[in-house]
Formats: structure tokens, sequence, C-alpha cells
């Protein structure tokens, strides 16, 4: 177990994959992250199979990672789009399909508003794949924005399009 005592932060990513192996390609993902030397991933949510936002493509399966890092936001925002590149992601369409989406949800409870970055994330809050998950594994985190928790903003959304597709392995006490 890394030490972050000093210096780390808490932080939610939503996971997405709609084209190859997606289980594997997001199991993939999460053993990447936990063999990064400032990331520790302390819980992890089931994955879900969500209808594509966006133009026609494959079904999603969608997920949430809560993680304890000692990175800056803008060095984990970009220490998950190298992730992203490793697994073949290719940025060529707005909302296309791809093999793998690692969003930063949640930093602490940090509000950022860069050109490259926003945390929250702008339209989590309307998105019931990312808030069943990220709610499975953390209900009572609030939202800096909106000081609400993820489970009553998750209440607030119809959820019946999020479809429970496998149980992940658990990591932590979340």
């Amino acid at each position: 177990m890394v030490d972050f005592s000093i210096n780390s932060g808490r932080c939610a990513i939503g996971l997405g994959s709609n084209l190859g192996d997606s289980i594997a390609i997001l199991a993939g993902a999460i053993d990447r992250l936990q063999i990064h030397p400032q990331i520790e991933v302390t819980a992890l949510s089931s994955w879900y199979q969500t209808a594509p936002v966006g133009p026609p493509q494959p079904d999603y399966l969608n997920g949430c990672a809560l993680l304890e890092t000692s990175l800056a936001p803008l060095e984990l925002l970009n220490t998950l789009q190298a992730i992203e590149s490793e697994f073949g992601r290719v940025r060529q369409e707005v909302w296309g399909a791809r093999t793998l989406d690692l969003d930063l949800l949640l930093y602490e409870d940090r509000i950022i508003d860069l050109p490259t970055l926003q945390v929250p994330h702008p339209r989590m809050l309307e998105r019931a794949f990312v808030l069943v998950p990220l709610a499975e594994i953390v209900p009572n985190w609030i939202e800096p924005r909106s000081r609400e928790s993820i489970a009553v903003l998750c209440n607030k959304l119809e959820c019946a399009d999020v479809r429970l597709m496998r149980s992940s392995k658990k990591i932590g006490n979340n």
C-alpha cells in the first residue's frame, strides 16, 4: 500500500468502453491505474450496460472508480489520457465510439474551470450512466456545485436504461 498521507487527494473517475473486448479493456485500465506509483484504486463499481450518447454506435459498458492520488488534477488528467491511448483510444468524433474513456469526475471538493479540465465533470449530473455506478461506491459524496449527495442526484434521474452487467472485483471497503 502506498502512503498518500502527504499531498493526497480523493477523486472519482468514470470508465467506459464500447469497442473491442470492453470487459477486458476496462479491467486492464483498472490494472494500469493500480500499478501507477501515485495512484491507489480504493473502490470500484459494478459494470453497467448503457445506450450511447451521440452518433449511432454500440452500447457502452460503464463504471466508476474511487482513487487516492498524489497527482495534481492536471497530472491525473494527463495520466488518464495516456492510459486511454495505451488502449487504442483515438479522438476522431465528439461522443463517438471508443475503446476506452476515462473521465475525471470529482477531485476532493474542488471546482476547477480550465480550458482543458472541468471538475466536477460538466455533464455528470445529467448522466445516469455516471451517477448510478458512482452512487454504488460513494453515495454520500457531496458534489461541490449542487451541494447534494451523489445518491440524491442519482435519484433525480431516470435510471431504468442503466443495466447491471457484471459485478466487479471489489476493492477496498466501499
